[in-house]
């Protein structure tokens, strides 16, 4: 698969007629909601994990030196993140901010209020072009560290991550081990 998802993104889900809709956020979503929303609240899907296992040539990194953010990856465990309902034509907008390999897919939202609904959640699989697959704690601190894109640093994109999961009282030792870690290189480099 290319690193442009958005065309194949266009055609996944039919929209038609549909007044509004939910969107899954667990990475920069949470804390970066640069479109217009109904409303918003913290949910959790199931069977889903976090993970710094994803390129990004397009924000937090460059086709030559790509970025890692988040993609959730199958696992026993839930993924807290952020929902947002939206007019379908959002996904316009989302489709592009989502491209670099990033597909949609329809999937339970539990919302912390008790309360449940589908949505769709933007999910980049192994077999896209930007994938990057796992590395060590300290290895994936040193890539973000060193990574920069059109959308700033990726250290910026890894702690404001790391602040919003704390904010939720989200537990997730994936991010805060490789948010330690980055402090960590920052400390030894001063």
């Amino acid at each position: 698969m290319s690193f442009d998802t958005t065309s194949i993104n266009q055609s996944r889900q039919d929209l038609t007629g549909k007044e509004s809709v939910w969107v899954f956020g667990y990475g920069s979503l949470i804390y970066k909601a640069d479109f217009p929303y109904f409303e918003r609240k913290p949910a959790k899907i199931h069977g889903w994990t976090r993970r710094f296992w994803q390129g990004s040539h397009d924000h937090r990194g460059t086709p030559d030196a790509p970025g890692r953010v988040v993609t959730l990856i199958e696992s026993d465990e839930e993924c807290l993140g952020m929902a947002y309902r939206v007019a379908p034509h959002t996904f316009e907008h989302l489709d592009v901010r989502e491209k670099n390999g990033y597909l949609r897919f329809t999937t339970p939202l539990y919302f912390l209020d008790g309360t449940q609904d589908e949505g769709l959640v933007y999910i980049a699989t192994p077999n896209n072009a930007a994938w990057l697959g796992p590395a060590p704690v300290e290895e994936i601190a040193e890539h973000i560290l060193r990574s920069h894109g059109p959308s700033g640093s990726n250290r910026e994109y890894l702690l404001k991550l790391d602040d919003a999961l704390h904010a939720l009282h989200a537990q997730d030792d994936h991010v805060s081990s490789i948010a330690q870690a980055l402090r960590a290189l920052e400390n030894e480099q001063q």
